[in-house]
């Protein structure tokens, strides 16, 4: 069992994070400085994590190799899903530590917390994990900027799919903060929107909650056709496999795993798991170039695990970062998160995640997203070979439309 830290604990933590990662000759060299903050024994450690801290090195790595002038360190920290010790760490890091910009933050009310220092310090955020649409909405900026998902598109491309599979009847088991809050409002639009109904919403206690029943059960004697589970990681995973002890789906009821990816898939098994409809940016055996980096990363945790959307985002958007900060020049970027994020929306971003996409003014990266149904174990013919795709949606009909996030930042 992780017993809980405390604040003072978690700086001292972060603060020796600072000694493990890539030195290089910090007085001979500008040094770019990055803070990832994640979560390490939480419930989504799995799909964040160590998985995100080492997509970030490799990102670090890579851009030395091509510019060996430059020095990159990464710190990291548990923050244990807390705003208020997001915040304390960030702003140590910023003070005494000389970082220069965050990334991950896994929890929306963290991320949003994040949002406001860094406007507040000029300093810069890029947000890999939260899931908010709120970060490219009412609370966007122009010190963050969001890749890889968000509540609007998961919601969307898993709630409109099911809706045309017959789903035409909807009740929420959300986990009671910010992020699930917004999954199951953003759901329950495009639900209705394609004429769904809703007949009922339940919260659970984040992150403590491990026993679904009473949830469950509520849901279960709502009639819903479609149960909408508006968490993530382990939450996620205990919902579903406690579903299956109920016989919930063998009754007739379907599940709606709305932020689900493959170390949850993993988790679960694809006893259970099989026949589920899930949205990801990202797979890592759709081509060849994610192939590779699936490979990659599996020899650099040690187990040979692939990466899910968030891990590859985190590489994808590192990488795209520290191209600003090449571009812009590292004493200036480091001079103003405002000038290194203006620096990376300028930019065109290339890699081998998402292939050639853009950031949009309001800081939403624009990705294609994926719906993809989970693989019978009898389908699946090697390791982590867990998804059918169904279709992709272009990043235009994923994402919300720009004039409608009430984004400050976007023009009339």
């Amino acid at each position: 069992m992780t017993l809980p830290i405390s604040r003072r604990s978690a700086l001292a933590l972060a603060t020796a994070a600072g000694a493990l990662p890539l030195r290089a000759a910090r007085a001979a060299k500008p040094t770019i400085r990055i803070g990832v903050l994640t979560d390490l024994n939480g419930p989504n450690s799995n799909s964040t994590g160590m998985g995100s801290i080492n997509a970030t090195r490799m990102a670090a790595e890579d851009f030395m190799k091509a510019h060996p002038d430059v020095a990159v360190e990464v710190l990291y920290a548990d923050y244990q899903s807390k705003p208020d010790i997001a915040q304390s760490i960030a702003r140590d890091w910023f003070d005494r530590q000389g970082v220069d910009f965050i990334s991950n933050v896994n929890n929306s009310s963290a991320a949003l917390a994040i949002a406001t220092l860094v406007r507040e310090k000029n300093k810069a955020a890029v947000f890999t994990a939260p899931a908010s649409s709120d970060l490219t909405g009412k609370s966007c900026s122009p010190n963050h900027v969001q890749w890889t998902y968000d509540t609007y598109s998961l919601g969307s491309c898993t709630g409109k799919a099911l809706v045309a599979e017959g789903g035409n009847t909807w009740f929420f088991i959300a986990a009671d903060y910010t992020f699930g809050k917004l999954l199951a409002s953003d759901t329950a639009r495009a639900v209705t929107s394609v004429g769904g109904k809703i007949l009922g919403q339940v919260s659970h206690p984040f992150p403590d909650t491990t026993d679904f029943s009473t949830f469950l059960l509520q849901a279960q004697a709502s009639g819903a056709k479609v149960i909408g589970l508006a968490n993530s990681g382990e939450n996620t995973v205990n919902c579903v496999k406690q579903a299956a002890e109920f016989a919930i789906t063998a009754h007739g009821q379907k599940l709606a795993a709305l932020l689900l990816t493959i170390p949850d898939v993993h988790g679960i098994g694809l006893a259970t798991a099989k026949g589920l409809l899930l949205t990801e940016a990202w797979y890592w055996d759709l081509n060849d170039q994610s192939r590779a980096f699936g490979k990659r990363f599996g020899q650099r945790m040690g187990d040979g695990r692939m990466p899910n959307m968030i891990q590859a985002g985190d590489y994808s958007a590192i990488n795209h970062a520290l191209k600003a900060f090449a571009a812009l020049g590292v004493e200036q970027a480091k001079a103003s998160g405002q000038a290194m994020i203006a620096k990376m929306k300028e930019m065109p971003v290339e890699d081998d995640i998402f292939g050639k996409v853009s950031i949009r003014s309001d800081g939403r990266l624009m990705n294609p997203m994926h719906l993809f149904q989970v693989k019978s174990p009898e389908e699946s013919k090697h390791p982590w070979d867990y998804y059918k795709l169904v279709r992709t949606l272009a990043p235009e009909d994923a994402f919300r439309p720009l004039d409608q996030g009430a984004c400050p930042m976007v023009k009339a």
